[in-house]
């Protein structure tokens, strides 16, 4: 089994409003554009998808999103991509942004992990738990 790795930094995101292609879709429901500009040890562009749904019980709410992210991961150059699930309620948030299996690419390839983010004072920062299958090149 390959380590497990770290990699951490910081990143910019950028949120667009996009149109919700099925017009029958509740006011609740909406859908955007993502863009960042990752930094550290990930270096790195993405860009993705998501699709959100708040309810009327405040703190209530979920998103899903893909995003397909390319650039530099401690040396090793490619793309992947990322499948997220935010589940909040009443407040209490989970969210789980995973590596999806076999997106990996170039030196990339073989990339398994898990992609946590952290949202401190308006500033969002990452710490990317990773194995790669060739850990070794």
């Amino acid at each position: 089994m390959p380590a497990t790795h770290h990699a951490i930094g910081a990143f910019d995101i950028k949120i667009t409003p996009l149109t919700l292609e099925n017009k029958s879709f509740p006011e609740t429901m909406g859908r955007y554009g993502l863009t960042k500009e990752i930094h550290g040890d990930l270096e790195a562009t993405s860009i993705g998808e998501m699709l959100t749904s708040k309810t009327a019980t405040p703190g209530s709410q979920a998103y899903v999103a893909i995003e397909y992210v390319t650039g530099t991961l401690n040396g090793r150059k490619g793309s992947f991509v990322l499948q997220h699930r935010g589940v909040m309620a009443r407040g209490n948030f989970e969210l789980l942004v995973t590596v999806v299996p076999d997106s990996g690419t170039g030196e990339l390839t073989g990339l398994a992990g898990t992609f946590t983010i952290n949202i401190a004072d308006g500033k969002h920062s990452y710490d990317f738990a990773y194995t790669l299958a060739d850990a070794a090149k």
